[in-house]
């Protein structure tokens, strides 16, 4: 075996045991120059080597985490073992790392010094490479082939060779493997430049004496340059390192250099905080102990000048030991401790100060309310206390440390925060009314103390909202209460409003009943009386008693008129018990009560019952108020704002307050609609399905014009349900506005809601809402049609005479009663008083919606008046008897019926009174009766002519025939078999039935 450290083929080959053996080994050669040389010797070949066991290299990774928890001194130790540790340990990411962990390294700045590096080498280079091309020619314009001059030249001055250059390019060729040895060429792919490796020696380091005014502003003069962080870290440790080991050395604080070294607090702190830093990249054996001594030592610091600074604080030296010490503090660790000593001491920390009392405002303040003035005068002091400490931190404080934002929030926590915890505690306690002015007065107090503070140099931008933050995180604990509270008051108020106005009407309506009673009969009463006690002693025990007795607070139905009652004046009786109208605002919300009538009551229960009818009509007006609803949105309208208030609270409570107002609003829509506006309507349906105004009007009518004006007085030119109801639409339609306006002012505006989001609860409640009214309404003007359309059929049964349609009439009646022969009469072509007055009153009730509701409302309304109206005038002309000279008078009728839909100016009503008016010309066709030809004694000849069908009748009844069967002509509306109904009523309908049926369905016809 020879002396190499690893085996020849030969012997391997030789020997294949040997080769196995070895093949598990690693060889290496010690000292194979200096040994002898025997291959007689089997043991020289293990002289020669040396056998290591056969254990894996450590992995690169491990090695950099070992050098990682090296010392410094160590770690360059290390690195003179080879070339390659040497390569590991000077590598520039770790003593970026290093210096990064002190502090001092800035990537930006690195990059940016790296970039100019790069941009000035290849400055350098295109200089370089211009340079050569000037000298060599080539590339310069009119050069040809790279030959400056251009043109053709001669062979012969081209140069061949150049000794200078060749010379040159050899000896920077022999110079390169030197200086590759000496530096370690960097490559662009680890992003570093040329590191230099400079050897360090002990003599060297020795030779250089430590400066103590270095080590206090080495940390500032680091420079961030990428191939030197191991230059600029061994300053670093170099300044650092010594009093760093010493201080880890000392037993006591005296024992340490720094502090025989350096005598002023400032240069002490200075050297402690750089010590501090250097500290965080000590990751060797023994780090916890010098990091706790280190501790140890800027802990004994840190009360020395705490207690001269504490000391200054007492006797009031701002501008002298505070400014002083408070920068040592600052300097050493960022003035933590100086800081928490300076807001601890002040005099509101420590309680000496009190700035106010919460118990105050509720001192003396009635029921529901609170006093926020006191409340004003604690925020005010803190405001001003505030404003001084900021005066005082500029003056003591460096610029970089920001005070005054701890300080605040200490503030709150320990003061603020205690004080209103007291207040909203004890208001809670007092009524639920009292907290929420409490609390939402108090944080409007509070945002106006925040935009009062002022900030001091050290302040960060975002100074007054941090501080907002930190007062809205007082009122977070009670916000969830509050938002609750909030909306319980709003609506027990609501309904104690709503309840209240109910329990003032029902009292007014039982008061005003019991007075139309009083008067009765008392023999009708005591009767009365008797006859109930007397069925109540006959009935079983068990059978629970009925009193037929009329009570004050009995219902309002009204019972049948007696024939012989008596009637009173009801129109005094309505005037002096007069209901208020309720879109009049008064000082009260609830309805007047009657002051003592004037007049006496009622005689009569059916007097009485027709007082009491007339007095809910009139009652309509106030079933729903508006003085209520202006009640109800002042209500809401405190409630939103002091809601809103919490809504600058942001975030998440913020949401929440924004969601509470919508509640707000919906419960306002809900009592007002539903509680209000809803049972007032039913009632109003309710009294006007009620009411009988034919009776109301004949006893007014009585009333005022006698006996011998009822007569006249009986045709009315107005419903009153109607009317009144209408008014009630009003005030209906103006609450719905005022909502609008509400909606639009409190909400929409100050973007508490979204108009435009359907999906929203106060959009959906007041989408129902305005549903519900138009429903609402919709019915009671159904009810006001019924009893409109009521009134025209009294109209057309009451003032119709029998011979407007048919003059002939009273000619007969005269005739059979023996007067004299009847004279024919000038007709008059115009409409007759029936219509007019039908038209008259129809037409002043559908002009009171013109303007007070919407287009659609209005629509609707007309449509069913005039719908309603053409099945009132139908029924009408079927029960009157029509003859040929009467049908210019109902034609005449039709006509202004017409004329009056068409001021409506609703098409889908025309075709109807046109087919109506179509109907006027079967009453115009003249019909000659067949015993007009025949005297009494040829009686059988008659009878045979009217059979026969090419007479005069026959022919002009089957003109009529033809007008009733063409069904073209009545646009569909009238079918033939309603045509012949309306025909029937003809005056000689009998006479020509006939041959009208004959005509029209063949009856008597022959086959030939």
């Amino acid at each position: 075996m020879s002396g190499r450290s690893t085996p020849s083929t030969n012997a391997s080959s030789t020997n294949p045991r040997a080769s196995r053996n070895l093949s598990q080994i690693r060889r290496a050669q010690l000292n194979h120059d200096h040994l002898p040389r025997s291959n007689d010797s089997v043991l020289a070949s293990l002289r020669a080597t040396a056998i290591v066991a056969s254990k894996p290299v450590l992995p690169a990774e491990l090695i950099a985490t070992i050098l990682d928890y090296l010392p410094v001194p160590d770690l360059l130790r290390f690195g003179r073992v080879s070339r390659r540790l040497q390569e590991m340990v000077y590598d520039d990411t770790r003593w970026i790392q290093k210096l990064q962990a002190i502090g001092v390294w800035n990537e930006s700045e690195a990059r940016q010094r790296f970039e100019e590096v790069m941009r000035r080498k290849a400055e350098a280079q295109r200089a370089k490479e211009a340079d050569e091309a000037r000298r060599t020619g080539a590339n310069l314009p009119g050069s040809v082939n790279g030959v400056a001059g251009g043109g053709r030249r001669h062979a012969g001055s081209v140069t061949l060779f150049d000794a200078g250059l060749e010379e040159e390019r050899y000896r920077k060729s022999v110079e390169r493997p030197q200086l590759s040895t000496r530096a370690r060429r960097g490559t662009l792919a680890d992003g570093f430049d040329e590191l230099t490796i400079s050897p360090s020696s002990p003599s060297s380091a020795a030779a250089k004496p430590w400066d103590p005014n270095i080590a206090l502003t080495i940390l500032q003069r680091v420079r961030s340059i990428r191939g030197y962080a191991r230059q600029e870290f061994g300053k670093v440790y170099g300044a650092l390192g010594p009093l760093y080991m010493d201080l880890a050395r000392s037993k006591v604080h005296s024992d340490a250099i720094i502090f025989r070294t350096y005598r002023d607090p400032e240069q002490q702190a200075q050297i402690l905080s750089n010590l501090k830093r250097l500290a965080q990249c000590d990751f060797a054996q023994g780090w916890q102990s010098r990091e706790q001594k280190l501790d140890s030592m800027i802990g004994v610091f840190e009360n020395a000048v705490l207690r001269e600074f504490e000391q200054g604080y007492a006797a009031g030296d701002v501008g002298g030991r505070m400014h002083r010490y408070a920068h040592v503090l600052v300097t050493m660790n960022g003035g933590s401790a100086g800081m928490d000593a300076f807001i601890s001491n002040h005099a509101i920390m420590t309680h000496t100060l009190r700035v106010g009392n919460p118990l105050d405002c509720l001192e003396a303040v009635a029921p529901g309310h609170v006093d926020l003035n006191p409340s004003q005068t604690f925020f005010g002091r803190l405001a001003s206390t505030m404003v001084e400490q900021a005066d005082v931190i500029d003056r003591v404080f460096p610029p970089s440390v920001d005070v005054l934002t701890p300080f605040l929030s200490r503030l709150c926590e320990d003061t603020i925060a205690d004080y209103l915890t007291a207040l909203f505690d004890e208001a809670h306690s007092r009524g639920v009314e009292t907290y929420v002015k409490a609390v939402s007065g108090t944080f409007e107090q509070s945002l106006r103390f925040v935009a009062s503070l002022q900030g001091t140099k050290a302040s960060p931008p975002a100074f007054r909202e941090s501080v907002k933050t930190m007062v809205t995180q007082c009122y977070e604990k009670h916000i969830d209460l509050y938002l609750a509270e909030e909306l319980a008051l709003f609506r027990s108020k609501s309904e104690s409003e709503v309840k209240h106005w109910e329990k003032e009407l029902s009292e007014q309506e039982a008061s005003a009943e019991s007075f139309f009673m009083s008067n009765i009969s008392r023999q009708a009463a005591k009767r009365d009386f008797l006859s109930s006690f007397k069925k109540v002693v006959m009935m079983p025990v068990n059978v629970l008693p009925a009193f037929p007795i009329s009570s004050p607070f009995a219902g309002s139905k009204p019972v049948a008129a007696a024939p012989n009652a008596t009637v009173s004046s009801l129109a005094t009786t309505d005037a002096a018990y007069a209901r208020p109208r309720t879109p009049t605002l008064t000082g009260s919300n609830t309805p007047q009560r009657p002051s003592t009538p004037a007049a006496e009551p009622p005689a009569t229960e059916l007097a009485a019952k027709a007082a009491i009818m007339n007095s809910r009509l009139e009652g309509i007006k106030s079933l729903f108020s508006i003085e209520v609803a202006l009640n109800l949105t002042h209500y809401a309208k405190a409630s939103l704002e002091r809601a809103a208030n919490m809504v600058q609270m942001g975030g998440k409570h913020g949401e929440e307050a924004k969601e509470q107002c919508e509640a707000i609003f919906v419960t306002l829509l809900h009592v007002l609609g539903d509680r209000h506006i809803k049972n007032g309507f039913d009632k109003a349906v309710n009294h006007l399905g009620n009411y009988n105004p034919r009776q109301v009007r004949e006893f007014r009518s009585k009333a005022l014009s006698g006996e011998s004006m009822a007569g006249e007085g009986s045709a009315a030119v107005g419903v009153e349900p109607l009317v009144t109801f209408l008014e009630l639409v009003n005030v209906g339609d103006l609450i719905q506005q005022m909502l609008d306006v509400f909606y639009a002012q409190e909400l929409v505006a100050t973007k508490l809601t979204d108009r435009d989001d359907f999906l929203n609860p106060a959009v959906k409640e007041k989408k129902r809402f305005e549903q519900m009214l138009d429903e609402r309404v919709a019915a009671g003007l159904n009810k006001g049609i019924d009893v409109l359309m009521d009134e025209v059929e009294y109209i057309c049964a009451s003032t119709q005479q029998a011979t407007d349609f048919n003059p002939g009439a009273a000619a007969d009646s005269s005739h059979n009663n023996g007067h004299a022969a009847y004279a024919p009469a000038v007709f008059d072509i115009g409409p007759s008083s029936t219509a007019t007055q039908v038209v008259s009153m129809v037409s002043s009730h559908t002009g009171m919606l013109v303007g007070s509701t919407d287009k659609t409302m209005l629509d609707v309304f007309t449509q069913e008046v005039g719908l309603r109206l053409f099945t009132v005038l139908c029924k009408h002309f079927k029960r009157q008897r029509i003859s040929v000279d009467g049908a210019i008078k109902i034609i005449s009728d039709i006509n202004h019926y017409a004329a009056f839909i068409t001021t409506l100016r609703q098409k889908p009503l025309v075709p109807y009174f046109q087919a109506l008016r179509e109907l006027g010309a079967i009453f115009l066709v003249h019909i000659d009766p067949p015993a007009a030809y025949f005297s009494g004694a040829n009686a059988k000849r008659a009878s045979k002519i009217l059979s026969t069908k090419g007479s005069s009748t026959a022919n002009q009844a089957k003109e009529l025939a033809a007008i009733i069967a063409d069904t073209q002509r009545y646009c569909g509306i009238f079918p033939a078999e309603e045509v012949y109904e309306f025909a029937e009523r003809r005056a000689d309908w009998y006479l020509v039935k006939g041959d009208v049926e004959r005509a029209m369905y063949g009856v008597g016809c022959s086959v030939m």
